[in-house]
């Protein structure tokens, strides 16, 4: 895997119209403020396909069952242990 190149803040910005060029070409770069990065200039179908959340309930370990058959009445029951 390629290394993403960094450009700090004022350099992209003199850079600017290199780095879009860069961007259609499908090459992102990390931006930095005083060494640490701050954002990325990422090509547009990168950021799409990066857009939207998968659902986590088909992970293992998701938690799914974790509260019984029945996750409103143990919840439930757990409240009311506060309240005696």
């Amino acid at each position: 895997m390629a290394k993403v190149p960094r450009k700090g803040a004022e350099e992209a910005r003199n850079q600017l119209p290199d780095l879009l060029i860069a961007a259609e070409n499908g090459r992102s770069t990390i931006i930095t403020k005083h060494g640490r990065p701050v954002a990325a200039l990422v090509p547009l179908d990168a950021y799409q396909a990066g857009g939207k959340q998968q659902s986590l309930t088909p992970l293992a370990g998701s938690g799914q069952g974790l509260w019984g058959d029945d996750s409103t009445r143990s919840l439930e029951s757990l409240r009311n242990e506060w309240n005696r």
